[in-house]
């Protein structure tokens, strides 16, 4: 039977590997999906941090098994999360060049109908340190849907007329398009710890608030620090997140628990001004 590592209110977490707890989730749960997949980098090599060279070494879940064995991986969580999704339900997913083109293969495998590729602009990232390469400042992100007939949610007005001034490429009144120009997670963001691969909030909030609706239920199977589901939490939605390391999880329960305050917090000011 499978238990909750942490529950409350519209926001559960799983501890565990995410290839066991999906087939025990029910089919056709989930409105939206949203999954940081392991990219597969940390092989040996290097990259630059505030001035210095530094090993990428994520953990031992980062690194590559090979070609195959990677696609393996990737079309079996695939696979899953195909099952899980409702019939309108779309999924997002995450990478860099190590993980996004076997991750494209295979969504397109297992029957899903890509929708768009969107490239997540960096203002601010550290130069390639050998020199001999371009300076990687975005990350791709693939939104598709269930299958090729399914009828998607998509809040085209809404992200049109909506106040972006953070993103220097959005222009006021002018169709949302397919670069964002997003920072990396702030300070405040990590104050309870840093996660390798966390995800900022402003990233988060654009694509739950895209594609769902207030009471819809979104997935995160490789929840990490919990961006996903603060933002799905704070914007009215149900989230379920499983992630295989207690010591994010519990950030996340912290990140959770002070959104909980900020928000009571803030409701008690509204109904104080009335």
């Amino acid at each position: 039977m499978l238990t909750s590592y942490f529950e409350q209110d519209r926001f559960t977490l799983y501890h565990g590997d995410c290839l066991e707890i999906l087939p025990e989730l029910p089919p056709e749960s989930f409105d939206m999906i949203f999954a940081d997949p392991p990219y597969r980098l940390s092989n040996g090599g290097f990259t630059s941090e505030r001035g210095k060279k530094v090993l990428v070494n994520k953990g031992g879940w980062d690194k590559s098994e090979g070609v195959e064995k990677d696609f393996e991986f990737h079309r079996k969580w695939l696979h899953e999360c195909h099952r899980l999704l409702k019939p309108n339900g779309t999924i997002w997913v995450t990478g860099t060049y190590h993980n996004i083109y076997k991750c494209g293969y295979a969504l397109e495998k297992e029957g899903y109908h890509i929708l768009n590729e969107i490239c997540w602009y960096k203002p601010k990232v550290a130069d390639n340190i050998s020199g001999r390469m371009f300076k990687a400042n975005h990350e791709t992100l693939i939104w598709a849907r269930k299958d090729k007939n399914a009828k998607h949610k998509f809040s085209y007005d809404w992200l049109k007329r909506a106040d972006w001034r953070e993103d220097f490429l959005k222009k006021q009144g002018e169709q949302m398009g397919s670069v964002w120009a997003i920072h990396a997670p702030s300070l405040v963001e990590r104050k309870f710890g840093k996660h390798p691969t966390q995800k900022p909030q402003e990233l988060l909030k654009r694509i739950i608030l895209s594609c769902t609706k207030k009471g819809d239920t979104i997935l995160d199977p490789f929840c990490g620090s919990g961006t996903t589901g603060v933002e799905a939490y704070k914007y009215g939605r149900n989230f379920v997140g499983i992630d295989s390391s207690e010591v994010f999880l519990d950030m996340t329960v912290k990140r959770f628990k002070e959104l909980g305050v900020n928000l009571a917090s803030n409701s008690a000011r509204r109904n104080k001004s009335f």
